[in-house]
């Protein structure tokens, strides 16, 4: 596992475990009468982050989920076949979340696009978002083309 991968994994991990603790010292906080306040904001950032690098690192290690029911009783010819179609439904999907998170974030950007109690700024947390997922994109092209050979 390379070096970047590593960072990717540690940084998505540690940004899922302040989510879980941020939400626990909520949940103990509103029973005990003191309430943290924008804790649901944070857990949204962590959660944001978590994802959208488990997104990556899932990509990059070529380990998606995958249902082999029928892949596995297929000839090598039609196996082959239907991996890059998989590829290319994979590539589908995402180029459409990227579209439309990309089109989202051109008509807020100008706009004060902010949490409520926080000020957390959303346009650099969905620019976050787009970078993965045209990170994935290009993770997927590189696979379609490498399958090819």
């Amino acid at each position: 596992m390379n070096v970047l991968a590593r960072i990717m994994i540690w940084t998505g991990g540690t940004a899922l475990i302040a989510a879980a603790g941020l939400n626990l010292l909520s949940v103990i906080g509103r029973h005990t009468g003191l309430p943290l306040k924008g804790a649901i904001e944070l857990v949204q950032v962590g959660v944001l982050v978590a994802g959208t690098l488990a997104l990556v690192s899932a990509t990059l290690a070529r380990n998606h989920a995958r249902v082999h029911l029928v892949l596995d009783r297929l000839k090598p010819g039609g196996a082959h076949l239907v991996e890059r179609l998989s590829i290319l439904l994979t590539m589908a999907f995402y180029a459409a979340l990227l579209c439309g998170s990309a089109w989202l974030a051109s008509d807020l950007w100008g706009s004060q696009e902010v949490s409520e109690l926080l000020g957390v700024p959303w346009r650099w947390l969905r620019m976050f978002l787009n970078a993965g997922l045209v990170a994935v994109l290009v993770l997927l092209a590189r696979q379609l083309v490498e399958r090819k050979r």
